[in-house]
């Protein structure tokens, strides 16, 4: 074989190695982002798991509020259907301004807010808001260092043709202004 063969084979192998190299880096990435959403998964999920238990202990105390309970349940529901990180995002904004409104009966009803079981309830809520907070702020950041791979050179002219592409955030949309504390837990 002659010396020009020799470079042709050992830039076809660098081209081929480089290729598995980056191949191997953006399935890392996409497997941190999809991670990232089962995490986000597994905290809507203890939410989604409270709110019966939310909803029985204001039923209690307030069970004319149908409509309010009506929504919250409404809304749950259309948040356990949900699937992907967009249509996930767009229900949970809409749990969480149902059981913004559940919360605000406690202020109606100082029975109910005085209740042990209540407030118990109360504080795992605004603890598991925090912890999805947490885990979409880690959703987010995968999602950015993957977005970033598959756009960075080379991996870009290889990206498309392997499959990849642009993951979208898990946003709060419009209703971000509200959304961005958690509930207030009041005593």
């Amino acid at each position: 074989m002659s010396t020009s063969g020799w470079i042709i084979l050992g830039i076809v192998g660098f081209l081929i190695v480089t290729a598995i190299f980056i191949y191997n880096g953006l399935i890392t990435l996409r497997q941190r982002v999809n991670q990232a959403f089962a995490d986000i998964d597994v905290q809507l999920k203890q939410r989604h798991d409270l709110i019966p238990n939310l909803i029985e202990t204001v039923k209690g105390y307030a069970a004319h509020e149908r409509g309010t309970l009506d929504a919250v349940v409404q809304a749950r529901n259309a948040a356990m259907a949900a699937q992907t990180p967009g249509q996930v995002a767009a229900a949970e904004n809409q749990l969480t301004g149902a059981i913004r409104g559940l919360l605000a009966l406690g202020e109606a009803y100082p029975d109910l807010k005085a209740s042990a079981n209540f407030q118990q309830l109360q504080a795992e809520l605004s603890d598991l808001e925090n912890k999805i907070a947490a885990a979409r702020r880690f959703f987010n950041n995968a999602v950015q260092e993957y977005n970033t791979g598959i756009q960075r050179f080379p991996a870009a002219i290889f990206a498309g043709m392997l499959g990849f592409s642009q993951r979208d955030f898990f946003d709060l949309g419009a209703d971000r202004g509200q959304l961005q504390e958690p509930p207030q837990v009041k005593f």
